[in-house]
């Protein structure tokens, strides 16, 4: 039996209309807040009824907030790529950082995923399983990225792959939750640099194909 978050709608206007739904229950939260959130400013937004809503989400904002919250993890992978899943060379690496930190300049401090995911608690796991998806798949490129710096010489061949990923990505995410405190990007960035430098990306090759040393040039935003 599929459990509410599992619904599919049996047809592709169905399915339009449950995206709709769900695209803008995503930006009434970042416009207003989660906690500010209600069906009856998703459904005005959405242009949709009442019995549509119930119908592709009949648990109601909870279900909704899941939802959003799927939709937001697969964004955040999305967003990174192609360089996500291309870490075969230094300036991939390097623009994979310029990318990320340009998605979560251009975010500030409203993340709907993470608020989704706080609204909704670990109380049925629903939340903690979206998570555990994300940053499943978010960990295992990383650390296909360092096997190949590994392979080409860049990287200590004694380094633990998964660990660096999962440290790497630790101090992603601690960077996006002070960023969403603070207002500063200067933890993030300094997060990856951090862990760039422990992968032997010290520094990044030039426009004139030379390394340049030092602090990285700005993302381009």
């Amino acid at each position: 039996m599929n459990t509410p978050e599992e619904h599919v709608p049996p047809t592709r206007k169905g399915a339009a209309t449950r995206q709709r739904i769900i695209e803008g229950a995503a930006r009434e939260i970042r416009a207003e807040g989660v906690f500010a959130l209600r069906l009856e400013d998703v459904m005005a937004r959405t242009a949709t009824s009442k019995s549509q809503l119930f119908h592709y989400f009949p648990g109601g904002k909870d279900e909704l907030l899941l939802a959003v919250a799927r939709f937001e993890a697969a964004r955040i992978l999305d967003d990174q790529q192609p360089e996500l899943g291309a870490l075969t060379t230094r300036e991939a690496w390097w623009q994979w950082r310029d990318k990320v930190l340009a998605r979560y300049r251009a975010q500030g401090v409203g993340c709907p995923l993470h608020v989704a995911l706080s609204q909704l608690g670990t109380a049925t796991g629903a939340g903690r399983t979206v998570a555990a998806e994300l940053l499943g798949q978010w960990q295992r490129r990383l650390a296909a990225g360092v096997r190949h710096l590994q392979a080409g010489g860049v990287a200590a061949a004694g380094l633990d792959a998964e660990r660096e990923a999962a440290a790497l990505l630790a101090g992603i995410q601690g960077g996006v939750l002070i960023l969403m405190t603070t207002g500063s990007i200067d933890h993030l960035e300094a997060a990856l640099d951090s862990g760039l430098a422990r992968l032997g990306l010290t520094s990044r090759p030039g426009a004139d194909g030379e390394l340049t040393a030092g602090r990285a040039r700005a993302p381009r935003g």
